[in-house]
C-alpha cells in the first residue's frame, strides 16, 4: 500500500487543476467529509445555485424561518443525490439525529432536526451552509485522481468553507498553497 493510500483526506479541501475534463468540477473546491478505503464524499462549497436561497428551500420544505435566521445561498455540493441535502456547520449547535464529526470543529448534518435549528436566530450554529447533492468516489478512485494531478489539496478555513465569496474560492485555496492560478496548465506533464 502506498503512502497517499493509507493517508486519508477526511477533514481537507480538494481543489480542481485546470483541464479536469469534467465541466461539474471546473474550478471546483470541495470539503471531504469522509475518506477511507471503501470510498470518498465531499461537498463543493464554491457552487451557489442560482436564485435558491436557504431561506426559499427552507420554505418548500415546510420550514417556516425566523426573520434574518436563514440567510445564504443554497450551494450544489455534487451531482449525486442531488435531491439529498446536507448542512455543513460548525459543532456550537445541536445537530440532533444524522450528524457526523468531519474534522476539529465540523460536522455534516441531513436531519430535519437541523434545520428546524437553522430556520431559528437563538442556538443557531456560529457557522453553516447548505447544500444539495455530493460528490463521490469508488474505492482508490480518488487517490488514483490525486496521482494523475487532477486535484490539489489543503487546509480548510471558514472564508472557503462558510464565505460567500464563492467566485474566488478557488484562487484562494490555491494563494492557500502557494500557487497562482496562471502558473497552473491543464496539460499533462512529468518533472
Amino acid at each position: 500500500m502506498s503512502p497517499m493510500e493509507q493517508s486519508y483526506l477526511a477533514g481537507r479541501l480538494l481543489v480542481a487543476m485546470p483541464g479536469i475534463g469534467d465541466p461539474r468540477f471546473e474550478r471546483a473546491v470541495i470539503l471531504l467529509c469522509a475518506h477511507d478505503q471503501a470510498h470518498a464524499m465531499g461537498l463543493a462549497v464554491n457552487r451557489p445555485m442560482d436564485g435558491l436561497t436557504v431561506a426559499d428551500l427552507l420554505g418548500r420544505l415546510g420550514v417556516e424561518p425566523e426573520e434574518g435566521a436563514a440567510d445564504g445561498m443554497v450551494l450544489m455540493g455534487g451531482p449525486v443525490e442531488p435531491e439529498r441535502g446536507f448542512v455543513l456547520h460548525t459543532r456550537d449547535a445541536a445537530a440532533g439525529a444524522g450528524g457526523a464529526a468531519i474534522d476539529g470543529d465540523l460536522m455534516l448534518t441531513a436531519s430535519r432536526e437541523i434545520l428546524q435549528v437553522l430556520a431559528r436566530n437563538a442556538g443557531r450554529p456560529r457557522r453553516a451552509v447548505m447544500a444539495v447533492g455530493y460528490a463521490g468516489w469508488d474505492a482508490g478512485q480518488l487517490e488514483r485522481e490525486i496521482r494523475e494531478n487532477v486535484w490539489l489539496t489543503c487546509d480548510p478555513d471558514e472564508a472557503l468553507l462558510f464565505g460567500d465569496d464563492h467566485e474566488h474560492k478557488w484562487s484562494m485555496a490555491l494563494a492557500k498553497i502557494g500557487v497562482a492560478p496562471e502558473n497552473l496548465s491543464a496539460l499533462p506533464g512529468r518533472a
